[in-house]
């Protein structure tokens, strides 16, 4: 029963590598993909050399994408009892 329970354990954590690697590998497809994006930006706005007005601007890549909100950890929020703060 112990050889049974401790191979579980050591196929499970494999199995949760594996699977984190995965995960590891989109996330760098993801920022490869927007650092792309931005650089292409960057040699438009050298080549343009002017100041944009808010107009001008295209704020869809400031936008967030859904794809890495998934993979964000979520933060644990202590209670923050301003009260306390200013003693």
């Amino acid at each position: 029963m112990k050889k049974f329970i401790t191979f579980v354990m050591i196929l499970n954590t494999m199995l949760f590598a594996s699977n984190h690697k995965e995960t590891d590998a989109q996330r760098k497809a993801r920022e490869q993909e927007h650092l792309k994006e931005q650089m292409a930006k960057e040699k438009k706005y050298s080549k343009e050399q002017k100041f944009y007005n808010q107009d001008d601007y295209d704020f869809s890549g400031a936008e967030v994408n859904p794809d890495s909100v998934k993979s964000t950890p979520e933060l644990e929020v202590d209670d923050l009892d301003m009260d306390s703060v200013y003693d």
